[in-house]
């Protein structure tokens, strides 16, 4: 590597240890050498090294284990000095650097993260200085009085900067708790890491596993959140998921027509078993691989484990919980007479039953001006669940609820299945013959026609009872269903005929994330994933964070984060927290139900 001759000594690179200049024995004379030298000297947080370069392994700053010893604030005289330093340090490598530009973008990548931080450091200064702190101070009944100045570390998307805040500690006997009034004027969590950091750590872990999330970032920033911490976060933003909901305006430009789909999916979640071999007391096995590869390590788990019961017949390994799923849009009507659309998608999700969700969506449709005293049209489209028509009935009874044609068109082909050879041309031509009458609006003349065939088919003989039972079935299933058979007059207005778009929002905000091989959730955690999945798909991440951020506590005390921190012997603490109770406008008797324990998630 060529070396680069510094015409000055980089003070810059003392910002965060208060070194003087007599910490510099000597002038370092490259690039290389003043890194090292810095780095041995001042332990700042240094961005990740290319891994090309080959270079000493040195001290940085980190959020534990950070030697302290003789540590001073640097003024904020010397960290203009400093940034002034780190600014000339770029242009001398700008100017100076005689090799190719990948090697060129790398180490300017290293001196903007390095200038970034000095500049962290430079506006915490500045604000401290300007931060007003009384002599005493009275809130709530609480007194407190100004404590020496605290070091504290934080992570940011630059690295760890430390930087200095006044504590208030409160005059009390007793427990006592006390606050800072920096990072409550500046809206920090204790977290220790920046909520912006936390947020874009969040948002990769709502698209990919935690642990592909951190990875994925950590390309990105020199010092990523664990996968732990980032966990934590998606639970902590889950907390303010039924507030946003609730309190979100309604969309601007909708539609003369809205249209509601309803379906449901399932979400692989761990049994009672899993969930003991989890959280019970682990025992102690002999070392049986001195090296402790991982070979071995997965057969020491394995033991300690214990073999799986193989499954009898019927038992589903999957033990999937149900989320019902809301998709709701509208449509205007061109000059031509048709409705184009959607307008406004907005989406939402719930392992909570499904009571709760068809109140969550007669809310949305009141908050969009659809109500029952809007003489709007609104659409119901369902899948033919029992328990969705009766929840229909009850929280939109001004909908026009019909069922998606092609779960009817399956059942149809059922019965031409059970009358003619399977795939046989006879069996089609009267699936198809059918078909048209469904969309003709006879679904009253299908049933006519199927009791008759029920009637000509014998009680008796080979497969005759097979082929009774399918033709009353379907016969039952349309009889039954025949007000929400309509299809004439969607088709006549132009409205929705299937289901499609929540089929397709199940299976993207649902079975994309949650419903992968080996994943076994917890009701609790999937559903804040859930809610933030639909809050991203709705295009209104960034707001969310916004009021999540205004909603979190600062760290006026120990203990308030965004982060939200289940342990194994939390779990009341947890149900308490994660967002499992209905927002407040509902009727109490819309409580979700009971939330299972809760533990590790995927």
């Amino acid at each position: 590597m060529r070396c680069l001759t510094l015409r000055r000594e980089p003070y810059w690179r003392l910002a965060f240890k208060g070194c003087g200049a007599s910490s510099l024995q000597a002038t370092p004379t490259s690039t290389f050498q003043a890194e090292t030298h810095l780095r041995n000297k001042c332990p700042v947080a240094p961005a990740k090294q290319a891994p090309e370069v080959d270079r000493p392994e040195t001290t940085a700053l980190s959020l534990v284990r950070n030697d302290e010893s003789g540590e001073t604030q640097a003024t904020v005289a010397e960290l203009k000095q400093q940034f002034a330093g780190a600014a000339r340090e770029i242009e001398s490598l700008a100017c100076a650097h005689a090799g190719d530009f990948k090697s060129f973008e790398q180490k300017l990548v290293q001196a903007a993260w390095a200038l970034a931080r000095v500049a962290l450091a430079l506006f915490f200064a500045h604000r401290h200085q300007r931060c007003v702190v009384p002599a005493r101070l009275e809130r709530a009944g609480r007194t407190f009085r100004p404590a020496p100045a605290q070091a504290r570390n934080l992570n940011t998307f630059f690295g760890v900067v430390r930087y200095w805040r006044t504590y208030l500690r409160e005059v009390a006997e007793g427990e006592r708790r006390g606050l800072y009034p920096l990072d409550e004027e500046l809206g920090l969590t204790g977290d220790r890491m920046s909520f912006g950091l936390l947020a874009v750590a969040a948002r990769l872990a709502l698209k990919l596993s935690f642990a592909e999330a951190r990875s994925t970032l950590g390309l990105f920033v020199p010092s990523p959140p664990s996968t732990e911490v980032i966990e934590q976060t998606v639970l902590g933003l889950g907390r303010h998921t039924a507030a946003w909901f609730e309190s979100a305006p309604a969309p601007s430009g909708d539609g003369d027509a809205l249209v509601i789909q309803i379906d449901g999916k399932g979400a692989p979640t761990a049994t009672d078993s899993e969930l003991a071999r989890r959280r019970g007391k682990r025992k102690k096995q002999p070392k049986r691989c001195t090296k402790r590869c991982q070979r071995h390590r997965g057969r020491a788990q394995r033991g300690r484990y214990g073999e799986k019961p193989r499954r009898q017949k019927g038992d589903k390994s999957k033990n999937a919980k149900m989320a019902t799923m809301v998709v709701m849009y509208t449509l205007r009507r061109g000059e031509n007479g048709e409705r184009h659309g959607p307008i406004n998608v907005w989406r939402y999700a719930s392992f909570a039953p499904k009571r709760h969700a068809f109140a969550v969506a007669q809310r949305e449709v009141n908050k969009r001006g659809f109500g029952p005293d809007s003489g709007k049209l609104v659409q119901l489209v369902t899948d033919g669940d029992n328990d969705l028509a009766c929840y229909a009935k009850e929280f939109l009874p001004h909908a026009l609820h019909s069922i998606d044609v092609m779960h009817v068109i399956e059942k149809l082909w059922s019965a031409g299945e059970a009358l003619y050879r399977e795939g046989s041309r006879e069996c089609t031509e009267w699936a198809e013959d059918r078909k048209d009458e469904l969309y003709a609006g006879k679904a009253d003349a299908i049933v006519a026609l199927l009791k008759r065939r029920l009637d000509q088919t014998p009680r008796t003989g080979p497969g005759n009872k097979g082929k009774r039972q399918r033709l009353h079935d379907v016969m039952r299933y349309i009889e039954k269903r025949l007000d929400r058979l309509r299809y004439d007059r969607l088709i006549a207005e132009d409205l929705e005929l299937g289901s499609g778009a929540v089929e397709g929002a199940v299976k993207n905000i649902i079975g994309k994330r949650c419903d992968h091989g080996g994943m076994r959730w917890i009701k609790e955690r999937v559903e804040a994933l859930v809610q933030l999945r639909c809050i991203e798909a709705n295009c209104d991440f960034d707001r969310f964070a916004e009021f999540a951020h205004r909603a979190s506590p600062s760290s006026r005390t120990a203990g308030s984060r965004l982060r939200h921190s289940a342990t194994r012997s939390s779990a009341a603490s947890s149900r308490a927290n994660l967002p499992l109770s209905p927002p407040s406008e509902l009727p109490p008797d819309l409580g979700r139900s009971a939330p299972e324990s809760t533990g590790a998630s995927s």
